[in-house]
């Protein structure tokens, strides 16, 4: 973790994508970090909002849940 309590992460985009990242950020003013930044996280909040993602997530555990319990031979 960085010594401001942010992550660094490598992300790879599609080089048009990432033109037109690089023109709403120059259009605002911003940086392309901060804009990223802003639509990663409305991106987790609409996830957060949404019944089937929440469903997804659960399915997820209940198959960690169960993956864990052979491993720790539980059955």
């Amino acid at each position: 973790m960085a010594k401001d309590g942010t992550k660094n992460i490598l992300l790879r985009l599609d080089p048009g994508l990432a033109e037109r990242l690089q023109t709403v950020a120059s259009v605002e003013g911003r940086s392309v970090s901060d804009v990223a930044r802003e639509a990663i996280a409305a991106l987790v909040d609409q996830r957060r909002q949404d019944a089937q993602f929440s469903q997804l997530l659960e399915q997820n555990l209940a198959r960690h849940e169960e993956s864990l319990r052979r491993l720790r031979g539980d059955d």
